[in-house]
């Protein structure tokens, strides 16, 4: 067992040391893309992330999930920091976006200092995905490459926001297939899901997952589920407190680490999509994969870390799609 997890510990450090490259008609991504051309970039992004987080260390969490609410819709390509404006609805008014992203005012501070730094050179898709590696490091969670170059759109998809986004209550089919079509396997999806290892949810978010007793909570002679239970409802009643939050990870809120696959195999994954990798994996692949992230946390960091890499590539504009917006907000006149 010993050999057979030191191998695939082996084998996923290979895919990091050797990240995934996105070719277009135009080019490519690259590491040390602004190396002659903003110098100080990547420097000035994770010295204002630090600084964000030191304010609010939920501002970590934030981060992290803008990239991956921007990638899942039409790609890596800052579409979610759009404004309303002209044609263009909001990603932020979708459903899964509406009174729940943070951060945005990060990303306008670093955007602002790098156009006095380095104007119309750094493009906001490639903010995010500095930011979130940065946020990630901060709590001490894995740091990895970030390949560069990406353009930012000309466009929003309000209607994709609602689509691809996963609910918090989705199904472990629904996750599977989702994932699929951005491109991630099932590995991708467990890896990932351990972004739920800090950070917080709103009530709207976990009460489905409160207030729905599945058969194994319903016959629970041990009582292992109905304390922590007992602890959501006191934050979240059956109705009301729509916005009032809680831990994803109650051990160890603020901190990056493979305590959420642990919460998981105890039943005490905060939103219902966390439980149905367990509830629903008929086949046991995924079982398998939570009890090696539970049981091995570098064997977690360096898989959440290839996959990370792999979802920021995802649909990316490079070359002559796209542009370098002067501010995230709005598509330049």
């Amino acid at each position: 067992m010993e050999i057979i997890r030191a191998f695939f510990l082996l084998l996923v450090l290979v895919l990091v040391l050797n990240p995934v490259k996105i070719s277009s008609e135009d080019g490519l991504l690259f590491l040390d893309y602004y190396k002659e051309t903003c110098p100080l970039a990547e420097e000035i992004v994770s010295r204002n992330v630090e600084i964000a987080v030191l304010k609010d260390p939920r501002m970590a969490a934030s981060l992290l999930r803008l990239h991956f609410h921007d990638c899942f819709v039409m790609g890596c390509d800052a579409s979610v920091l759009l404004d309303n404006y002209g044609d263009i609805i909001s990603e932020k008014q979708a459903v899964p976006n509406l009174n729940s992203l943070r951060g945005f005012e990060v990303i306008d501070e670093i955007k602002y200092i790098l156009e006095e730094a380095c104007p119309l050179t750094v493009s906001c898709a490639d903010i995010l995905a500095m930011a979130a590696r940065d946020a990630v490091a901060l709590r001490e969670g894995p740091r990895w490459e970030v390949w560069l170059g990406r353009k930012d759109s000309l466009k929003a998809s309000f209607d994709g926001a609602n689509q691809f986004i996963p609910a918090p209550n989705s199904s472990l089919d629904s996750l599977i297939a989702n994932f699929n079509q951005q491109g991630l396997d099932i590995k991708d999806l467990v890896a990932l899901s351990g972004s739920h290892t800090f950070g917080k949810a709103r009530c709207l978010s976990f009460r489905q997952r409160v207030y729905d007793i599945n058969i194994e909570e319903k016959y629970d002679r041990y009582k292992r589920y109905r304390t922590f239970r007992r602890i959501l409802r006191s934050i979240c009643p059956n109705s009301g407190r729509d916005h009032a939050i809680a831990p994803l990870d109650f051990s160890t809120p603020a901190k990056f680490d493979n305590l959420y696959y642990i919460n998981i195999l105890q039943g005490k994954g905060l939103l219902g999509s966390d439980n149905v990798l367990l509830t629903e994996d008929h086949e046991g692949e995924i079982r398998k994969l939570v009890w090696a992230f539970a049981s091995n946390q570098e064997l977690f960091f360096t898989s959440f870390a290839y996959s990370v890499v792999k979802m920021g590539n995802i649909n990316v504009l490079t070359g002559n799609e796209g542009e370098i917006r002067k501010n995230c907000r709005f598509i330049n006149p």
